[in-house]
Order: C-alpha cells, then sequence, then structure tokens
C-alpha cells in the first residue's frame, strides 16, 4: 500500500500537474515496498518553474519581508516536525530518533541560526569614497540529495530566500516525499508565489537542465564529486556561479595525550551516523602505534552496540541504508577491502535479512592509507582504521587524499590540537569533539568542492556585492 502519492509540482505558488510524464518510485529500504512517488518532471516543467522564479524575484525586497519569508518556514517545520520525521524515518531508513533529532531539530537549529545572520547583517558598508551594497544574487537553482533531505533544503533554499533570491529546488529522488511534505506546509504559511518552485526528476534531465539554463542565476549543489564535476561543466555554458559541497573522506586525528575512550566514542558514532551515509563522516580513524592495541579494543566494543535494525524500533542505531543499489555498493567495498589485506575488526558483508537493506556497521584495522578504503568515499557505517609512528605522519595520511571536507583532531592539550587542525587541508574540523555551530560556515578543500554554507560566509554566496563611487 503506499504511504503518500504526489502527483503534482510546486510551481508559482500552487500545486500543478507536471508536463512530464510518469512517476519516480520510493521505496522503504527497510521494507523494500514502495510507500509512494512524486512526479517524474521534464525540461518544461523546469521552463514553468524558472518563469515563475523570475516573476517573484524582486531585488529591491525589504529586509522585513524576507524575515517574514523565513518566520513562515520555520514555523512550519516546528508545526510538522513530529510527521516529517516519520517520513524521513521512512523513505530513508533513518532511526525514527535520529530522523528527529538530526534531520528535522537539526534542521530547525539551522534555519533559526539563518534567520540570526539576517538580522544581524549589514547589506551596505562604506569604503573611502565608495558604497558597497551587497544586492541578491537572483534565481537559484538548488539540487539536493537524498541522505539529509530535509537539512540540506534548509541550509540552501533559506539563505537564498534570507538573500532576497528566489529558488528553483530539485530533491534528491530517492527521498523526496519529506520534502513535498515540508513544501506543502510552508505554502500553508503563506509564502509568496514564485519564491520556491519544487521540480522532481531524473538529475541527468533537471539537474542538467538547473545547471544549463540560462534563466538561473546560481546553482547550489550537493552531492558526489563526479556528479558536481559535471553540474560544473554544464553550469559553465552560462558562465553563472557555482557552489558545490561534494564528497568526503574525513580523517579524525587522535593524537598521543588524548582522551582515547572519548575520541574512539565520538569517533565511531560519527563514523555510523545516518548509516554512515553523510559527507562528513570521519570514515579514517588515525591512532598512535603506541595506543593502537588499546584503542582496538575500545573500538570493537563501541561498534559492538550499535544495534541494526527497522527504523521504528527504539534499540535501533544504524538503520537500513537508502536502497538496494546503495547496499551492494557497500558490500562491494568490504569485499575488496579485505581482499586488499586490510583485517576485519567488526561486522562485514555478509547479508543481515531476506528483506531490507541493511548493512552490518564494519571495521576494518590496519588499511594501507592509499587503498581504495583509505582513499575513496564508501558512504555506508565502514570505519577505516590506520595505525601511525608521528604526528608528521598523520599529518601526511590526514592530507591524503583528493578530499578534504571535515574531519577530526584529538589532543590533551587543545592549543596542540588547534595547532595541527591549522595544517589539515580541509573545510571543518571539531576539537575536541566541539559541538555543531548553526552560525559556523561549511564547506571543502579540493575535491570536495567549493563555496560555503551557513553562516555569514553562506549567506554572503547568494549576494553579489556592487560599489558605488561616490564624489568626495
Amino acid at each position: 500500500m503506499s504511504y503518500h502519492n504526489r502527483d503534482t509540482l510546486y510551481i508559482d505558488g500552487q500545486w500543478v500537474s507536471p508536463h512530464g510524464t510518469g512517476t519516480i518510485e520510493v521505496i522503504n529500504p527497510a521494507t523494500e515496498q514502495v510507500i509512494g512517488h512524486v512526479p517524474n518532471g521534464d525540461q518544461n516543467d523546469l521552463d514553468a518553474a524558472v518563469d515563475a522564479a523570475r516573476r517573484g524575484f524582486d531585488p529591491l525586497v525589504s529586509v522585513d519581508e524576507r524575515r517574514a519569508r523565513l518566520d513562515a518556514i520555520i514555523r512550519a517545520m516546528e508545526k510538522n516536525a513530529d510527521s516529517l520525521a516519520e517520513t524521513v524515518a521512512r523513505e530513508l531508513g533513518a532511526p525514527l530518533k535520529i530522523a528527529r533529532a538530526l534531520h528535522v531539530q537539526l534542521g530547525i537549529r539551522a534555519a533559526q541560526g539563518i534567520l540570526t545572520t539576517l538580522e544581524g547583517y549589514d547589506f551596505e558598508e562604506r569604503v573611502g569614497n565608495s558604497l558597497l551594497v551587497r544586492e541578491p544574487y537572483g534565481v537559484v537553482g538548488a539540487i539536493t540529495p537524498w541522505n539529509y533531505p530535509i537539512y540540506q533544503v534548509v541550509v540552501k533554499v533559506l539563505p537564498a530566500i534570507a538573500a532576497g533570491c528566489t529558488v528553483v529546488l530539485k530533491p534528491g529522488n530517492e527521498a523526496p516525499l519529506s520534502v513535498f511534505e515540508l513544501v506543502d506546509a510552508i505554502h500553508d504559511e503563506g509564502l509568496p508565489a514564485g519564491v520556491l518552485n519544487v521540480v522532481s526528476g531524473p538529475g541527468g534531465v533537471i539537474g542538467e537542465a538547473i545547471a544549463a539554463h540560462p534563466g538561473i542565476d546560481l546553482v547550489s549543489f550537493t552531492g558526489s564529486t563526479a556528479v558536481g564535476s559535471r553540474v560544473a561543466e554544464v553550469a559553465a555554458g552560462t558562465v553563472k556561479k557555482l557552489t558545490l559541497e561534494l564528497g568526503g573522506k574525513s580523517a579524525n586525528v587522535i593524537l598521543d595525550d588524548a582522551d582515547l575512550a572519548a575520541a574512539v566514542k565520538v569517533g565511531v558514532g560519527t563514523a555510523f551516523l545516518n548509516g554512515g551515509q553523510t559527507c562528513t563522516a570521519w570514515t579514517r580513524m588515525l591512532i598512535p602505534r603506541a595506543r593502537y592495541d588499546e584503542a582496538l579494543e575500545l573500538i570493537q566494543g563501541a561498534a559492538a552496540r550499535y544495534t541494526v535494525g527497522d527504523p521504528f524500533e527504539e534499540a535501533t542505531r544504524v538503520g537500513p541504508v537508502v536502497s538496494r543499489k546503495q547496499l551492494e555498493s557497500i558490500r562491494g567495498f568490504i569485499d575488496r577491502a579485505e581482499k586488499d589485506g586490510a583485517r576485519l575488526l567488526h561486522g562485514g558483508s555478509q547479508e543481515l535479512a531476506e528483506i531490507g537493506c541493511y548493512v552490518r556497521p564494519t571495521v576494518f584495522a590496519d588499511v594501507d592509507p592509499n587503498s581504495e578504503l583509505g582513499q575513496e568515499e564508501v558512504f555506508g557505517p565502514v570505519l577505516a582504521v590506520i595505525p601511525y609512528e608521528t604526528e608528521a605522519e598523520a599529518l601526511e595520511i590526514a592530507n591524503g587524499t583528493d578530499y578534504g571536507l571535515s574531519g577530526a583532531v584529538w589532543s590533551g592539550d587543545t592549543d596542540r590540537a588547534i595547532a595541527f587542525a591549522r595544517r589539515v587541508q580541509t573545510g571543518s574540523l571539531d576539537i575536541n569533539g566541539g559541538s555543531h555551530n548553526p552560525l559556523a560556515p561549511f564547506g571543502g578543500y579540493k575535491r570536495s568542492g567549493y563555496g560555503r554554507e551557513m553562516g555569514r560566509a553562506g549567506f554572503e554566496e547568494y549576494l553579489q556585492l556592487k560599489s558605488l563611487q561616490l564624489p568626495s
């Protein structure tokens, strides 16, 4: 039985029948049953959405009006928090408590952080005889992934609206139902027509069309490095601005004077969070050789506590991964890692259930930093443990991938951890378990992308800078 079918797209402030034919099925990864569908939009649908966004764009929209629009979205999220979490749990497989805390409540906190940034922002600045004016970029094309369907909409759509832009949104196809539900709730709060438009459809059709569309001024994309490279290639034809948040292979560097128990506990949790389907997951744990055996014992104990099961069971800490395709990809990484000589410490690729896309949280020890598992993003609950001899070697390993998105450093001396972190080529690091800050910018170095989300820097991605030279 279907859970929630969506037969219309959101364009120009109303739900309209799509021009495109067919639907995209949404599958519950715990049951592998179809629970709903969304429209399979086409170029005509995207053109209509872009036209609506252009009509809805007012470069002089007041800050008060922008604030009102953000308030409406936050109200919609707060009023529908429980229902949104349940939908995320069903379509993504995230345990319900994780869906509530991470997907929805963290999204609300991020939304409130964007509102705080807007309220404290000065759009004009005097420099000498020049007046610097920051203006909205225009129409934004937001392409969001399936792994954090609500949060990723928040961190793209809300700063764009706060900047005065209008948005055409394409959600990820594996988990779009929660996005449609959120937009329904936002519509009920009275968002003006054209400010937000939603077109679902194949990435090769709608995603490429967004990147190529001359009526879109800026594209914000989150996804794999390979697809991000394609978005950049297509977008180059219209010389539009891009922000790209791509893959990661983040290092959790534990220095020799760290609180090992705390570092391991948090590190394992971060690696397995959301079934490992997190671009910021600390999937490489770097341990000093002198403390390696002690760390492996702690890692085994921590990993054993990650119970796999139905997302709606209270004891579940790891639900199914999003799809059978994703499951098979993860199992392939595990099998190849064993063939490459990594030592299986916990888990493995054996099938857990005949029904459901369940994968065992897996830990490998003695991982070669240059192997596939030491270099490539798995996007599943698989942790690579790598020993090192010296701090210099740890830094070399941490920086020794094409990615630079996130990471962590642990030390009994905070100044030492910060000094190490300054030399790591990555856009964001946690020091000794530092908590998430919704006012801080986020984004990558190297092949993890460019541009920033969140905070002042993320907000300014959606603003153009104009200088007016005044008479002296």
